[in-house]
């Protein structure tokens, strides 16, 4: 037992203190679900501190962070200059309530970088985005049906709670009390890769379907990328109807390059969502489009969205010293190198234990699935055996390494990951995959 593996194991005693207060007056101990590691068992983590691409618990531990703050964390925690830019900032004031210049530059930064974006609308966390965006599509269109994938994630509103991966997957809720029964019956779930389902779903609901809404690479039932004419379908079928297609890149924006994955992929959505990396890792979302469809956002139309800290000060600078820096060159083409090998390292790990992996990747943003077959939608990843993921995840953060503690998460490198790191995570998979080995029949 390494040194390391001790410590984890038995020395998180303020850990464990701090989470039993927490117990008595958070619900769960936790501020949301999955940080529980309810799914994975062990000990919840609580962090002190972060720095690059490490987190501290509040007993000293380090960790290698991929979790990177579930994709915000793109530039490395406590990037200096983020930091600096919230320190000056926060002396100047941290919330106002009215417009300030910090608002523009943070917007001309976003739309330069993805040019059919005409207009935005900051908030404060994708699932603002998202429910803004639906809202918006509803209201061009006045139609009320949505459809959206199983498996995709895009934030705990009511329209989105059905068959919605992640979270709800990670802790086995199926269904979630509270959504009228009413307004769940306008999402039509369809399975991700499948257009043909998408035009049977558009047939039977002729022009009463408002928009799509898809993530353009499945990130919350793990990674799963779309296939080869699935996005351009979506694209050809909501233009046909009278739908508008709405691409939720809270988690891709930014992500694979300095703009939109959309463009990698060679669609353009009506309405696009943004999140986590626009923001520095300070609580910040957007929604924008061409002007056509923003320009019925109050005041200049009739669908309300307001909120009192959208626009904060505070995030705009660390969204404008985030955003700053990824013109670096080489920046992105690092990321993907060192994710690749750590990919390619992950499989041959795998495969050298003899326990059936699947891996899927791309850029800096990769899943394990403990499958014998592909995983190219919700159905496929359900299938999984979660509790080899979560053993492994347990073996891993004995070793230091922190994945994501969800079977149906994604795992992130950041700029500040290393080749070095890449060398140690994949020692600690070779050792928790041995270990589980011998543990367990190889499949």
């Amino acid at each position: 037992m390494s040194k390391t593996q001790t410590i984890l194991k038995t020395e998180r005693r303020r850990s464990r203190e701090i989470f039993a207060r927490a117990e008595r007056v958070l619900v769960g101990g936790v501020n949301s679900p999955v940080r529980a590691f309810r799914s994975v068992g062990g000990e919840p983590l609580v962090i002190d501190r972060a720095g690059g691409q490490f987190l501290y618990d509040a007993d000293g531990n380090e960790l290698l962070d991929y979790v990177c703050s579930w994709g915000a964390i793109l530039l490395g925690h406590s990037n200096p200059a983020i930091a600096d830019a919230i320190a000056d900032q926060a002396r100047r004031g941290t919330s106002f309530g009215v417009t300030t210049e910090l608002e523009l530059e943070l917007a001309t930064l976003i739309t330069q970088a993805i040019p059919f974006l005409e207009k935005i609308r900051f908030v404060s966390s994708g699932t603002e985005a998202t429910m803004s965006a639906v809202r918006l599509a509803r209201g061009v269109t006045k139609r009320d049906f949505i459809v959206k994938f199983e498996g995709c994630y895009h934030g705990h509103a009511d329209s989105f709670l059905s068959q919605a991966g992640s979270g709800l997957a990670t802790l086995g809720i199926a269904e979630c009390p509270g959504v009228p029964q009413a307004l769940a019956g306008l999402t039509l779930n369809v399975p991700y890769n499948d257009p043909e389902a998408v035009e049977k779903v558009f047939a039977t609901h002729k022009g009463k379907i408002a928009a799509v809404i898809v993530e353009p690479i499945a990130a919350n039932m793990g990674v799963v990328l779309p296939e080869s004419g699935f996005l351009k379908g979506l694209r050809e079928i909501t233009q046909r109807d009278g739908a508008l297609l709405i691409v939720d890149e809270v988690i891709t924006g930014f992500r694979l390059r300095n703009g939109s994955a959309q463009e990698l992929l060679g669609i353009e959505g009506d309405l696009t969502t943004l999140g986590k990396i626009i923001g520095g890792g300070v609580p910040v979302a957007a929604y924008g489009g061409r002007a056509e469809w923003m320009n019925h956002v109050a005041p200049l139309g009739p669908v309300y969205q307001a909120g009192t800290l959208a626009g904060n000060p505070l995030a705009m600078r660390a969204g404008i010293a985030a955003l700053g820096q990824l013109t670096k060159p080489g920046l992105y083409e690092e990321m993907t190198r060192l994710a690749e090998r750590l990919v390619r390292g992950l499989r041959a790990e795998s495969e050298r234990a003899e326990i059936a992996a699947q891996i899927n990747a791309i850029g800096s943003l990769a899943t394990v699935f403990f499958t014998t077959g592909p995983v190219r939608n919700y159905a496929d990843a359900k299938r999984s055996d979660t509790e080899r993921y979560a053993r492994f995840f347990r073996e891993m953060l004995a070793r230091g390494v922190f994945f994501a503690p969800s079977q149906f998460e994604a795992a992130f490198l950041s700029a500040a990951h290393t080749s070095e790191n890449i060398d140690r995570t994949l020692a600690a998979a070779h050792e928790a995959l041995q270990v589980m080995a011998a543990a367990e029949p190889a499949v």
